[in-house]
Parts: structure tokens; C-alpha cells; sequence
């Protein structure tokens, strides 16, 4: 990427505070989203996914707390806004997709009321008129036919990809330069996920928009994305364009996740799952936090390996990786080993 970031996480360190312990939801992270560019921010539930969207919109609740790093967008820091600022940031600069539509939308209010007040929360200047044409237009765009009327429905009136078809455009009322897109497809079937990825890839080509698409559904990570961040544990263990990401992941956890998915060449095969569970995340394990769980662990793996650039330009967090070995070639020597033992 040859453009200034449009968004830049340094350092980034998230806790709760809890009775039974401090959890270290978000430790050290640092990435960049560039304009127009979509980035997968995937992993295990519990890797830190989550709250790494949260830290940056500023939506981390009592007992949590960010005690650590910057977040800037445009060159503006959003760790040093006053909260009315941060809120016309919210919805303004940066917009939000949640994985339940229904609890996104109040089910109480008409569809075009609630994305009328999406438009004049930050046109304070604005007309109620002038916000109702926005809104009809925004549900156009993502294919709500009859918009003029269906505006004046309920969300309870629309099927589950239409609700969420709504969100989307709540999301795109005040063209906004980035969307973060929480799990957008869990709650949907196959055939209506693909109508709302097909749809998200298109608005944000039209709008040129950055995403950060946050999901453990690699499928669709392949399918939209145009680089990965892999979180474990609170950290990025891995990042690297899409592409050469699938075909010779460099971190053992991103090895692990591909080679947990249903594949053709493994048909009637019993998928391969990851050994062991997530650490607790009180007392992480030391070194590589994957240690406990990684075929490939070595004696300085007791050492936490920092995130490199390796020679290709893409990062990893391993030792292993570090020194250009890969996984597959590892993968061979594991099965050899096996066969003989």
C-alpha cells in the first residue's frame, strides 16, 4: 500500500478488571487499514476480536479499560477525545455492523424513522425531509424494493437478510470512511449470506470505504477480504494479503485454522481440530502463547517471539517462521515421524 493509513492502531492494550483477575483482552495490538481496503480481523472466539472494535470506537464498558497505545483515524487521535466528539466520530467516520440485526434495530420504531435519526444525529442542521430522502435512497441501494413504503414497516415485518440489509444501510447514512462489520453473516443462511457479502463488497467499491470485517468464518474471509489479521490469545499472530495467506500460512495457529476447514481433498475424512483450549486469559501461558497447542513447539518457544516482517513483507509471530521454515514442510516431517515411530 503505497496511500497514508486511514486508520492506525499502535500498542493497543485492553483489560477487565475483574474480582477473579485481570483479564488481558487486547495485548500490544497494532495494524493499519488503508482507504478503500478491507480487512479480516479473524480468530477463535475469545481471541480479541471483538474488543479490538470496541477499543477503537471507544465502546469498552466498566470493567473494562484501554490502558495502553493509540488509535488514530485521519491522523486524529481518537484516545484524546472528549466524549461529544468521539460520539459525532461514531456513526460519522466510522459506522457499525453488528451480527444480530435485531438488536441493532428497536423493534418498537418504523425502519424509516430510526434511519432518519442516523442521518440528523449528525446533521444537527438538517431537515426531516431532506434525512427521509437519504433514507429511501440508502435502502435502494441495498435492494429494499418498495423502499417509499417499506420504510414505514416494522422490524419485525422484515425477513433476516432484509433486517440486515437495513443495518447496512443505517451504517452507510453519512458515508462514512470506515465500516467495522461484527460477524455480519453468522446469524444468516448460506444462500443469504452470499447475497450480503455481494452486497458489503459493493457499497464499499462504490463508496470507497475501508472495512474491517471481524469473523472466524474463513470462507468469507476469502471471499471479501483483501488482507488478514489472525488474532490469538489478545495479540496478532499473523498478517499477510489474503491470498498468500491461504496458500502458505507462516504462523502454526493459521496453519491449524486452514487445516481445520472441510476441504475436497479430504472428503470422508475426519477434520483435523486443534488440539487443547484457548489460554485464560489472567495468566496467559509464557512465551508463545500457542505453545501449549502447537505440534511445532520448541525449546525457545518459552521465549515470546515478537511480530516480525519477514522477508516477503508479510508478519508472523513465531520462531519457527522466523527463520523461513514452513509449515507444510514441517507437516511432512510430522507425518514421517509418525509413520516410522
Amino acid at each position: 500500500m503505497t496511500s497514508q493509513p486511514l486508520l492506525r492502531v499502535r500498542d493497543l492494550e485492553t483489560r477487565f478488571y475483574a474480582d477473579f483477575g485481570v483479564v488481558h483482552a487486547v495485548d500490544g495490538v497494532s495494524f493499519d487499514v488503508h482507504p478503500g481496503e478491507t480487512l479480516g480481523l479473524v480468530g477463535e472466539s475469545g481471541s480479541g476480536k471483538s474488543v479490538t472494535a470496541m477499543s477503537i470506537l471507544r465502546l469498552v464498558g466498566s470493567p473494562g479499560r484501554i490502558v495502553a497505545g493509540s488509535i488514530e483515524l485521519d491522523g486524529v487521535d481518537l484516545l484524546g477525545l472528549d466524549a461529544e466528539e468521539m460520539r459525532r466520530v461514531r456513526g460519522g467516520q466510522i459506522s457499525t455492523i453488528f451480527q444480530n440485526p435485531m438488536t441493532a434495530l428497536n423493534p418498537a420504531l418504523r425502519i424509516g424513522w430510526q434511519l432518519d435519526e442516523a442521518h440528523l444525529a449528525h446533521h444537527r442542521d438538517g431537515t426531516k425531509s431532506a434525512a427521509r430522502k437519504k433514507a429511501i435512497e440508502m435502502l435502494r441501494s441495498v435492494g429494499i424494493a418498495e423502499a417509499e413504503t417499506r420504510a414505514e414497516s416494522y422490524p419485525h415485518e422484515y425477513s433476516g437478510g432484509m433486517r440486515q440489509r437495513i443495518v447496512i444501510a443505517m451504517g452507510m447514512m453519512n458515508n462514512p470512511k470506515l465500516i467495522i462489520a461484527d460477524e455480519p453473516t453468522t446469524a444468516l443462511d448460506v444462500t443469504i449470506q452470499a447475497q450480503v457479502i455481494d452486497l458489503l463488497k459493493r457499497l464499499i467499491a462504490d463508496h470507497d470505504m475501508a472495512l474491517i470485517l471481524i469473523t472466524h468464518n474463513m470462507g468469507v474471509v476469502a471471499n471479501m477480504c483483501d488482507r488478514v489479521a489472525v488474532m490469538y490469545a489478545g495479540q496478532i499472530v499473523e498478517e499477510a494479503p489474503v491470498d498468500e495467506l491461504f496458500d502458505d500460512p507462516r504462523h502454526p495457529y493459521t496453519w491449524a485454522l486452514l487445516r481445520s476447514l472441510p476441504s475436497t481433498e479430504r472428503s470422508g475424512e475426519r477434520l483435523p481440530a486443534i488440539p487443547g483450549f484457548p489460554p485464560d486469559m489472567t495468566s496467559p501461558p509464557e512465551g508463545c502463547r500457542f505453545r501449549p497447542r502447537c505440534p511445532f513447539a520448541e525449546d525457545v518457544c518459552v521465549e515470546p517471539p515478537p511480530l516480525v516482517m519477514l522477508d516477503d513483507g508479510r508478519k508472523s509471530r513465531c520462531w519457527v517462521a522466523h527463520r523461513g521454515e514452513t509449515f507444510a514442510e514441517r507437516d511432512d516431517r510430522l507425518l514421517q515421524r509418525d509413520e516410522t515411530a
